[in-house]
């Protein structure tokens, strides 16, 4: 049980956080482009809205990583492990970066594309987020790599890897 509660884990964190890992990281680059006045902007908002539904769905979705990845901890008595506890506090760091920082920015970023006649008060302060936006999802990456880490180095183990 442990070996396919596993599986499912690693598969569903692969399937799951990378393409919102990616979409975010993506993300700040388009609005730029979609915001500012040019040729390119009709086809960055809609990529802009894509990456937007993408970090949106997965990230509800990936809310199965942790919940699978508890349940295997359960299943291989492992759930005291330093190691675990610094992964599950890392997961949480990077559900909060996501759910606030990310998703609100990119929240407001489409909000303000959806807008017939767009303020340019608006626009301006959104754009000037963007760098802030693109550090965040950049965090959010960094912290997603130690969980990565923790999860394949395991201090402590008793395998001896």
């Amino acid at each position: 049980m442990a070996t396919f509660l596993l599986s499912v884990h690693v598969l569903a964190a692969i399937l799951l956080i990378g393409p919102v890992t990616i979409a975010a990281s993506l993300f700040p680059r388009y609005a730029r482009q979609a915001l500012a006045d040019g040729p390119e902007r009709q086809s960055a908002t809609g990529s802009v809205q894509l990456l937007h539904r993408i970090c949106r769905v997965y990230a509800v979705a990936g809310i199965s990583v942790p919940i699978l990845g508890v349940g295997t901890a359960q299943v291989m008595g492992v759930m005291g492990s330093a190691w675990l506890i610094a992964s599950m506090a890392l997961t949480a760091v990077a559900a909060v970066l996501l759910g606030i920082a990310v998703l609100g920015t990119q929240d407001a970023v489409v909000t303000q594309l959806d807008r017939p006649e767009r303020a340019s008060t608006v626009t301006e302060s959104l754009i000037a987020r963007l760098p802030r936006l693109s550090m965040i999802t950049g965090m959010f990456a960094l912290v997603w790599l130690v969980v990565v880490v923790l999860m394949i180095v395991r201090p402590g183990s008793t395998t001896g890897t």
